[in-house]
């Protein structure tokens, strides 16, 4: 039994280190997607230099760091609902995490896709675009992590205006640090 429990902590230890490594990642890769992007208005020379180093960067954080630690966060994760699925999937607030982090995971994938297109050059999105987009993981964050810790005890009326509210929040702020850094 004990064994069992024990095994159980580490397996839930490991999920937790990798959720936080993933997101670091996905945190870390908006911000390079944001430096590179205002690297653009450098003079050319710098540009070109700024450019190779940031698509360096990207890549090797995405694959060394990003994506393993999500497939990592996933396996740990099944695994845990494996040794304990009665209970894990008996849960409604285990339904709505898993929601949210398969939102979590086309989030990873249509981030890839913005650093397949910034390493062709193709660079669609603002810097303000891009730190909205940076609060969205923000979000997923937020709502996975109080579902988790809060499980069924949350008034979901409340969780849904503090979920709009730190959204909300967020948006204000990336707008007040653009007039601010434009001033």
């Amino acid at each position: 039994m004990y064994f069992c429990s024990m095994s159980f902590d580490v397996i839930k230890s490991l999920h937790i280190i990798f959720v936080v490594c993933w997101f670091a990642g996905l945190f870390y890769m908006v911000r390079l997607f944001i430096y590179h992007t205002e690297a653009q208005a450098a003079e050319k020379t710098r540009k070109a230099i700024l450019s190779e180093q940031f698509m360096v960067m990207e890549k090797k954080l995405w694959w060394v760091i990003t994506t393993p630690s999500m497939v990592l966060t996933i396996l740990f994760g099944t695994w845990m609902i494996f040794l304990n699925a009665d209970y894990y999937l008996s849960q409604p607030w285990m339904h709505l995490k898993l929601l949210f982090v398969l939102f979590l995971v086309v989030y990873h994938f249509f981030t890839q896709r913005i650093m397949f297109r910034l390493q062709r050059y193709e660079f669609q999105w603002s810097s303000t675009r891009l730190r909205l987009w940076n609060e969205l993981a923000t979000l997923f964050l937020v709502v996975i992590v109080f579902l988790v810790v809060l499980k069924s005890t949350l008034n979901w009326i409340y969780g849904t205006i503090g979920f709009f509210a730190v959204g909300l929040g967020l948006m204000v702020a990336v707008k007040i640090y653009k007039r601010f850094r434009s001033n």
